[in-house]
């Protein structure tokens, strides 16, 4: 289940706990896709230099019939969609224009984007273009409450403020201690994660949350917690912190 004002969209997961995902802006977004464009352009430029060492390419261009000239197109649009959804899907969501903003695509429940999501999204920016200049993206976003051009629409994608977390502060030798072996950042993510949002979920969800990341950080340790109240207060005790 799904809400959202005009910055946030709240998505409940099955285990009925509330997600805020932080929508990216028209903004971020127009930004992202003119760095991401610059670099096309100047990788087509470089192509175009490069091919002309070698022939006349205003000449050959010329040469082509009408079908020809239409399969280059198609050709130059196939190439751009494939570097759009390889880096989608190779970068967790994101291009570099994405990556330097600070934003990325995700399924609009939070989940990672596949390839299949990012391959419609990214293949329906021709419908977005229309009628010149992604007009018509511009104006599902504007229209919309979730900022979704008509590729995020119809792919079932959303982008995303990437916000991030600083875990340098909770690598230390605590957590070593506890479990026998240093967490990763992955596992100090979950568990910092759960002690920020456990005050806003209810009892059956928090007490089954707790006891399955004891069991997760914990170790072997972690598979004799069966009290949810025991198992909270060892991964308070992980955190190397008193609860909130």
């Amino acid at each position: 289940m799904a809400a959202h004002d005009t910055q946030h969209l709240f998505v409940t997961t099955p285990e009925r706990v509330t997600l805020s995902l932080p929508v990216a802006g028209v903004g971020h977004r127009v930004l992202a896709w003119f760095v991401d464009a610059s670099l096309l352009f100047l990788g087509w430029c470089t192509l175009y230099f490069a091919a002309s060492l070698a022939l006349d390419v205003l000449q050959w261009l010329r040469a082509l019939e009408g079908l020809l000239r239409a399969l280059l197109l198609a050709g130059a649009f196939s190439a751009q969609w494939a570097a759009w959804t390889a880096c989608e899907v190779l970068m967790g969501g994101q291009t570099p224009g994405k990556r330097l903003l600070g934003i990325r695509v995700t399924r609009r429940d939070g989940g990672p984007v596949g390839f299949t999501e990012s391959a419609v999204r990214n293949l329906l920016r021709v419908v977005d273009f229309l009628p010149l200049g992604y007009a018509g993206g511009l104006l599902a976003m504007l229209l919309g409450g979730e900022a979704r051009r008509l590729g995020d629409l119809v792919a079932g994608t959303l982008v995303v403020q990437d916000g991030r977390v600083d875990l340098s502060g909770y690598l230390g030798d605590p957590a070593a201690a506890a479990t026998g072996r240093p967490l990763s950042p992955a596992e100090w993510e979950l568990l910092v994660h759960f002690r920020a949002r456990r005050a806003w979920m209810d009892s059956p969800a928090r007490e089954a949350l707790a006891a399955r990341l004891a069991r997760h950080l914990l170790g072997p340790g972690g598979e004799r917690v069966e009290d949810p109240g025991v198992a909270e207060s060892a991964l308070d005790a992980l955190a190397g912190r008193d609860a909130p």
